[in-house]
């Protein structure tokens, strides 16, 4: 969110971004073929969030671009669970079972 209000020269809120799960201090596309944990849930990492055109109504014009990159991951729920604000998000040892 940092590099997206800094690209803008605006604040940004979280649930402006449309995202369900807001993280900072990781490198989210280095989970590509891993599952994680955050709190008691696992998932597995699905591709990256790319975003959509509501990003320049929401933010006006330039809005698409300066989230560009930094949209995150989307993933698969493996198992469900609670987390909560200040969870850390953490690899599990284990790679995605390939076919």
């Amino acid at each position: 969110m940092h590099a997206i209000a800094s690209f803008l020269g605006v604040s940004v809120q979280a649930h402006a971004l449309r995202r369900n799960v807001v993280t900072s201090g990781i490198n989210l596309l280095a989970l590509k073929d891993k599952r994680f944990r955050l709190g008691e849930a696992v998932l597995e990492y699905t591709g990256e969030c790319h975003p959509c055109s509501r990003m320049e109504e929401t933010f006006g014009v330039g809005g698409y671009n300066a989230v560009r990159g930094h949209g995150g991951i989307t993933a698969r729920v493996i198992t469900g669970g609670r987390f909560r604000v200040g969870d850390r998000l953490m690899p599990e040892i284990d790679e995605i079972p390939q076919p």
